[in-house]
């Protein structure tokens, strides 16, 4: 019913930049927050940063001042502007959606596939 698709990962120098893309599409009424997460081998998924309808945002510390998280409305689409990395960024990054469907009340949960981010020292 619902596909959220990352696209944007690869392969960076450290300092680089590289920007994530998440296109939501499918039966959705509306959308609500929107975020971008990541998670190492063995370790917990963590919460990168969090954008809402209204455009409130949300970042970890470890991201603050130099990741970017935007939307498009209209496009149902996400971003993830992400500047200076670092090594310690290298992860697969996953794009959630907390949205509504077309003809049902409750809230779901989406998740992209992923999209792997690798940054060399």
């Amino acid at each position: 019913q619902v596909q959220l698709v990352e696209s944007g990962g690869g392969l960076v120098q450290a300092g680089g930049s590289l920007r994530l893309s998440c296109a939501a599409s499918g039966s959705i009424f509306s959308i609500n927050a929107m975020g971008w997460y990541r998670q190492t081998p063995g370790k917990q998924r963590e919460l990168v940063a969090q954008i809402t309808s209204g455009g409130t945002t949300n970042y970890a510390d470890s991201v603050k001042d130099r990741f970017t998280i935007s939307r498009d409305n209209g496009k149902n689409t996400l971003y993830l502007q992400m500047n200076s990395l670092k090594p310690e960024d290298t992860a697969v990054y996953y794009c959630n959606a907390f949205l509504t469907l077309y003809g049902r009340s409750e809230h779901f949960a989406y998740w992209g596939q992923g999209t792997q981010v690798t940054v060399s020292s």
